[in-house]
This record gives C-alpha cells, structure tokens and sequence, in this order.
C-alpha cells in the first residue's frame, strides 16, 4: 500500500469518481491512476468503487470506510509535511481559504494584502462557495481556514471562532420614498419589494426572524449570493436592496442610497474555522490575528485545546468582536 495510491482513490471519490477529472487535477495520466487504484483494491482483496464496464459508479461500502481512512492518513502525512516546512523555513509555504462571495470581496482584501507583505513566499489559494459547501471543504481537510456567516458551528470536526459583527443595510436609488426617511421602519421597509441574499447566506435568518417576529411577510423578489448582483438589480428598479453594510461603497455606489438597518435587525457573526488536528503554523497564527485581531495565538491554542464545543464557546462568551 503506498500514500500515492490513498491519495489517488480520494481524490477520485471527491471528483465525482470522474478519474480523467482526477487525473487532470493531479497532473498525471488516466491509465496511471485506474492501475494504481486496482492494484491497491487487489492488494486489499475488496473493491473500493464498483464498476459498469470501464466506468465507476459507486463507493462501496468497503470503499467508504477505507476513504475515511485514508483521508485521516493523508490529513496526517500532510501535517508532517507542515511540521517540516515550518522548522525548515517558517515564511513559505501554503495557505488555502475557503469562503463566500462576500467575504472574500469585502472582508478580505485588506487582510490578504498586509499578510503577503508579511509572507510574501506563502502562496495563497481562494476557494468560494456556499456555507455548507465551505464547511464540508474545512471539515475534509481539503482547505486550512474556512470563513462564513453559517454552517459551520453545526460541524464537530471543525475548531470554530467568532471573528466580528455585522449588520445590514438598505438600499435605494436616489430619488426612492424611502431615502427620505432617517430611519426607516421594518413595516416601511415591508410595503416595498424586496432583493437580497438566498436562504443560507450572508446571515438571511437574521432578516427573515426580524420580519417574522414584528409579523410582517415580505415581499422578496429577487436572491442572490453576490451583493454586486443584488445592486444590480435595485438600479434596475426591481426592488429596495437589503445586504451587508461592508458591501456598499459610498464611492462607487454613489447613485444608491443608503440607510441603516442597525435598528431593525440583529447583528449577525462572521466565523472563521479549521479541522481539529491541523497544525497550525506561524504565519497561519498570524493570518487568524490578522483577520480577527482578538484571535491572538494564546486565544487560539485555548481553543484548540478545548475538550468539546461548549467549552469552546464559554471561551469566547464576552469578548469584544469589532464591527464591520
């Protein structure tokens, strides 16, 4: 058994068994990974993936256990590899994030250009998608941080830390009746169509208890996961805009409107996350403080070393979480 061949029947499970896939996210030959793959099911006497002809269709059920495994060795022989790299030379190496639209174009930024003057010889990997879908990435070992709003406190592989608040904002085109208004209301804000973001981003539940509880229903006629395409569509005229206070821009937003929501809705958290395990290393520490400055190293090591989530969470239960 080598850790190529483990390495080769979980990426090929995480590619939709799709081996030419594989065999291009690998730099390397279709033929070579299909006979590495059966050399190790032959040398296991069980096959990992059932077979339609040339084709795979299925893990097995032996194959489900044996991927589980195996990607707990691959964890570990890469946590190897980062114990190496850090005592060999502590500012190089790899640093792959996973996260949503709205993190990674508003959030981000500023984090991302002080860390590569920092660590201008540790490259940097982005990886967006949904909160489930970022969770699951982390949760794998397949990405070092993720940062989301949801899903990832309800994964128990998963070290997960508060980074800051957020609130909302409203937004109109100049001209809008509700840009008259200083602050206004949830059954003002109501009687308008709605654009904002889809179920499970962006803190949504948030919005939707805050109209649910003054027993309002909303009128929303337009999702989506990008604030830019929410902005969109309110110049279009579709609707009023709700979204992220950190995605409006007062420069290049200049022809929107907009108006607080602080006092309408909750502040939602924006969390940052790794698999319990990891080995973090420096410039990995300085990352988290960068990016949540009350994420100091003493901070993080507490929370790694915590025995379950509770404890976890008691650790971070009054701490300042700045705004954004």
């Amino acid at each position: 058994m080598k850790l190529q061949q483990l390495r080769y029947i979980w990426e090929v499970a995480h590619h939709d068994l799709n081996v030419s896939a594989t065999a291009q996210a690998l730099f390397t030959s279709q033929p070579g990974i299909s006979k590495q793959i059966r050399l190790l099911e032959d040398e296991l006497g069980v096959e990992v993936f059932a077979r339609s002809g040339k084709h795979l269709t299925h893990v097995t059920p032996a194959g489900k256990v044996i991927l589980e495994m195996a990607g707990e060795i691959l964890r570990r022989a890469d946590g190897i590899k980062r114990v190496a790299q850090e005592f060999s030379n502590e500012a190089k190496g790899a640093l792959t994030i996973a996260t949503t639209h709205t993190q990674a174009r508003y959030a981000l930024p500023s984090v991302i250009a002080r860390f590569r003057d920092r660590y201008p010889e540790v490259a940097l990997h982005m990886n967006q998608g949904s909160p489930t879908q970022i969770a699951a990435m982390a949760a794998e070992g397949t990405v070092d941080f993720a940062i989301a709003t949801e899903a990832l406190s309800a994964v128990n592989e998963l070290v997960v830390m508060p980074c800051y608040r957020w609130n909302r904002t409203i937004i109109v085109p100049k001209g809008h009746p509700l840009a008259a208004l200083a602050q206004p209301t949830l059954e003002a804000v109501a009687s308008y169509p709605i654009v904002t973001y889809v179920q499970g981003y962006t803190g949504r539940k948030r919005l939707d208890d805050a109209f649910s509880d003054a027993g309002l229903a909303p009128r929303i006629v337009l999702t989506a996961t990008d604030a830019d395409v929410i902005k969109t569509y309110v110049r279009l005229g579709l609707g009023i805009g709700i979204l992220a206070e950190m995605a409006y821009d007062p420069e290049l937003d200049q022809d929107l409107v907009a108006l607080p929501g602080r006092q309408l809705f909750e502040p939602s958290v924006t969390y940052i996350a790794f698999r319990r395990g990891t080995f973090l290393r420096r410039f990995m520490y300085e990352f988290l403080e960068l990016f949540a400055p009350q994420l100091s190293a003493d901070q993080v090591d507490a929370a790694i070393a915590a025995p379950d989530r509770a404890t976890r969470e008691a650790l971070f239960e009054g701490i300042h979480l700045p705004e954004r």
